[in-house]
């Protein structure tokens, strides 16, 4: 029976040690837990088991290769794995799918230690297939990361983007793509809890910045914005306020105004220059954001009260000098962004520690990077393929995958993690 190998021969396993603190895989720097997935049975066996390794794979915390045998107890009487042979072939864990009724569950064993690190289980939805039985799947899998690396997965997650004027959603793995808008839509931007999604619709007035809710499928425009240009809505941490560019021919500012209603602030004062596409630090303290206040755009910060105005990259003012679009990262560590390199746009990391700066693309026009909730994926807009897709990428192995297969998508936003249920 095949299965899904992992492996890698020098990670360790932690001790357990007293004040609850987790058992699970640790390893070096850079170093990916060696781990293999055993197939679950049954006629779902095969899908649930694939899901489960892509999800794991596309984590970028582990390496995997298909083709291995399944591990299949010792002997008669064993307990657990054939950890013998998990050794020999460099495995670290042995993740054992098996159904428990309608439930699928998810034994973590520790190959070193020859006991069992965790057992999880989830029930899978009926019909099989659907969006919701994939979901439950996804969760699974980042529960199972969690235990082998102490850091939950990002399969539970959705992406949000543009495609054809409308704003559309697609699982983290590129499946279930529908629409979520109705009208025009630009810019969509999710409401940290998850539930509901912001974007700029275009009226006969200009354009407005709206709000749906995810749950009731309610739409509602953000009072604030009834008239001129509104655009690239971002919200603030708690979900309560949303910060936008408003303005006109003659520049546009940074505003922020309440959800539920009430009177708009003006953060930035531009004088004339365009002042757009905020992106909020975790703590809801400051944003940062695209002025063309020095003649060419580039990245500033500010407090949110618009107090302590800086610019955060080096200024240069050679025909190169372009770097825009903005997006903070859950961890506070870095703002990933779009800079122009030899005549293409290219998608860069600023580190918010030494204000260092990684390149991470550079085949073809890539732009519009959102950063996933783990603070180390990417995913962003590129025409590498000669159309215009969302790709992924992981900014520390620099390893991209395509996300969207349709031609036009772009302006991408990537969820927080997402409740088990849809």
């Amino acid at each position: 029976m095949p299965a899904f190998l992992l492996c890698l021969a020098t990670a360790t396993l932690a001790a357990a040690q007293p004040g609850g603190v987790r058992i699970g895989l640790t390893y070096a720097p850079g170093v990916k837990p060696g781990v293999v997935v055993g197939l679950a049975s049954g006629p779902l066996g095969d899908s649930a088991t694939a899901i489960l390794a892509r999800d794991l794979d596309f984590g970028d915390r582990v390496t995997v290769l298909a083709g291995a045998m399944a591990v299949a107890p010792a002997g008669a009487g064993a307990k657990g794995p054939n950890y013998a042979l998990l050794a020999k072939l460099g495995a670290a864990a042995y993740v054992q799918l098996d159904w428990a009724g309608a439930r699928l569950r998810a034994t973590v064993y520790d190959v070193g230690g020859a006991r069992v690190l965790d057992t999880l289980s989830v029930a899978l939805p009926t019909p099989p297939q659907t969006r919701p039985w994939r979901a439950a799947l996804h969760r699974l899998a980042d529960d199972v990361e969690r235990v082998l690396t102490g850091t939950p997965g990002i399969a539970r997650t959705r992406i949000a983007y543009v495609k054809g004027g409308r704003t559309w959603l697609v699982d983290s793995d590129g499946a279930f793509p529908e629409a979520a808008s109705e009208g025009s839509a630009l810019s969509p931007d999710w409401r940290p809890d998850g539930g509901a999604l912001a974007w700029t619709t275009l009226t006969n007035a200009g354009s407005r910045v709206q709000v749906k809710d995810l749950g009731s499928g309610r739409v509602s425009a953000l009072a604030s914005t009834s008239e001129g240009l509104n655009i690239t809505p971002a919200f603030t941490p708690d979900g309560a306020n949303i910060v936008y560019a408003h303005g006109g021919e003659n520049g546009t500012d940074l505003w922020i105004a309440p959800v539920a209603g009430g009177e708009a602030r003006r953060i930035t004062v531009g004088r004339g220059s365009d002042n757009t596409s905020p992106t909020l630090s975790p703590d809801g303290r400051r944003v940062a954001f695209t002025s063309g206040r020095a003649g060419k755009p580039d990245l500033y910060v500010a407090d949110l009260d618009g107090t302590n105005t800086d610019a955060l990259t080096d200024l240069g003012l050679d025909e190169e000098s372009y770097r825009a679009g903005p997006d903070w990262s859950a961890d506070g560590r870095a703002i990933a962004f779009a800079t122009r390199l030899r005549g293409q746009f290219q998608v860069a990391v600023l580190s918010l520690r030494d204000r260092a700066v990684k390149v991470l693309t550079s085949d073809g026009k890539n732009e519009d990077p959102s950063w996933a909730p783990d603070g180390r994926h990417l995913v962003f807009t590129s025409n590498r393929t000669g159309t215009q897709e969302l790709w992924v990428v992981d900014a520390e192995s620099g390893r991209v995958r395509q996300l969207t297969h349709e031609r036009g998508a772009r302006l991408a936003a990537w969820s927080p993690r997402l409740p088990a249920t849809p």
